[in-house]
């Protein structure tokens, strides 16, 4: 007996109606990529290793796909390596290549490589898979699709305010209301280690205070103690627990707060330009926010740290994020280009949309027109008809074979197509078809030789 097939974990099958609907979601995220000037590119599916490598940090570096090299790669293992068990020491010998973590690294190796070619600033998206060797759970897999909006070689922060701009547009597009954006800055959260004394313990810091709203102030307190973090230096985080009122006020009460801190102060001015400038330029239906806690990405934001928040009751955390980085391309020898992207959850934002039910009804329409096949020559004129169908951008099709009409009716209801076309000897004699409204079981008569009638319906 065949064994049964299976597909590995943290990776999905996709129905036509899950094609459908993440479809949908793409193409509203691409038309207002290429709404706001961005230009496609795509990258390969597999880089060499030493692109990947080391540009994520320990758990990113042990989240990376390893690809084996072909042929007899053991055989090039010496002994000594290969008895030591080590896979630091045996991966370097057999695998050379790894499937992308994620857009953003490939992004940077292809701005270095072409360079030349490059009119900057480079305004760039890119829609593909990436992969990780991480744990499965609701709203996270091993493969996944990213939706990744940069601009590189460019420091104005005018390119915060439209990305903001950007994520407002597609979520209303989406009819997605209650989203949050958050913001914080970098220099902030640096600022504030280093006004505490403890700027050596700046990861610590932000990886306990991002736990705020998780495990509340006494276990954000309790934590820093446990890292190393003074009494002392924690009593002076308290007005942070304890900001209150807009944006703009609680900028304000932490210019006050980092006014001993340059790095502090500048990371402030950077989100009170962001926040002014939304203001005077208004959003369709987003809010914006100041979080202090916010921290993500500290291998490589080096300014302003963006994180979009699922609307309230809806059992998800971020549905997309992002920031500024000042050196990314640093990593493959070209200094000094600033750049800043963010990203869209497109499977967290598919799930949200499923949730509320805020797919279109008719997303899984697949056909418009099903013409129930009759016999040979009734096949013959209703496949003219699906032609001509066709052609005028209606989606179509012809029941292949003329069996009961009960089988071909169950079809089109399975495939939800709200019109059915019959065409029988009589009409064929008599030069019609007849329409069926699946709905409301209407039929209406048509001439063939003007199908039009019927498409101005549509």
């Amino acid at each position: 007996m065949a064994q049964k097939p299976s597909i590995p974990k943290g990776t999905r099958d996709f129905s036509p109606s899950e094609v459908a609907k993440r479809n949908y979601i793409f193409d509203i995220i691409k038309e207002q990529f290429e709404v706001f000037g961005f230009q496609p590119i795509e990258t390969p599916s597999f880089e060499n290793s030493e692109t990947l490598m080391g540009k994520y940090g320990d758990e990113g570096d042990r989240l990376i796909f390893k690809i084996l090299n072909s042929g007899d790669f053991i055989s090039k293992v010496d002994d000594v390596t290969y008895s030591s068990k080590k896979s630091n020491s045996i991966l370097p010998k057999i695998s050379e290549k790894a499937l992308r973590y994620d857009l953003t690294v490939p992004f940077a190796r292809y701005v270095v490589m072409h360079q030349n070619e490059i009119d900057f600033p480079f305004k760039r998206y890119q829609i593909q898979p990436v992969w990780r060797a991480d744990r499965p759970q609701k709203g996270r897999f091993r493969e996944f699709y990213q939706c990744d909006a940069d601009v590189v070689g460019s420091d104005s922060l005018l390119q915060e305010v439209e990305l903001i701009q950007l994520y407002d547009a597609v979520f209303n597009d989406l009819k997605l209301e209650g989203i949050n954006i958050k913001l914080n800055n970098r220099k902030i959260l640096a600022g504030i280690a280093e006004v505490i004394g403890a700027k050596h313990l700046l990861v610590d810091f932000t990886v306990s205070l991002d736990k705020l709203d998780k495990i509340g102030e006494e276990g954000v307190r309790k934590e820093m103690l446990k890292k190393g973090i003074s009494e002392h230096s924690i009593e002076k985080l308290t007005p942070l627990f304890h900001l209150t009122g807009g944006s703009l006020v609680q900028l304000e009460s932490l210019k006050l707060l980092l006014s001993d801190s340059e790095e502090g102060t500048k990371g402030v001015e950077e989100l009170m330009y962001i926040v002014r400038t939304l203001k005077k330029i208004g959003l369709k239906s987003a809010k914006v926010s100041v979080d202090v806690t916010l921290a993500r990405g500290l291998n490589y934001y080096t300014g302003a740290i963006l994180e979009v928040a699922a609307p309230e009751g809806v059992d998800m955390s971020s549905i997309g994020g992002g920031g500024r980085y000042d050196d990314l391309t640093g990593i493959f020898g070209m200094k000094g280009t600033s750049g800043v992207g963010i990203s869209f959850g497109l499977d967290r934002i598919y799930l949200v949309l499923e949730e509320l039910k805020l797919f279109p009804d008719t997303i899984d329409q697949s056909l418009q027109v099903l013409c129930v096949n009759f016999g040979d020559d009734e096949a013959i004129a209703a496949l003219q008809l699906v032609t001509l169908f066709r052609n005028a951008g209606v989606k179509a099709d012809l029941y292949p074979s003329p069996v009961k009409m009960q089988k071909q009716m169950k079809y089109a209801h399975n495939r939800n197509v709200p019109y059915v076309v019959l065409i029988g000897a009589q009409e064929l004699i008599e030069g019609t078809f007849v329409v069926k409204d699946m709905n409301n079981g209407n039929q209406i008569t048509y001439q063939l030789h003007n199908p039009n009638t019927f498409l101005e319906s549509l």
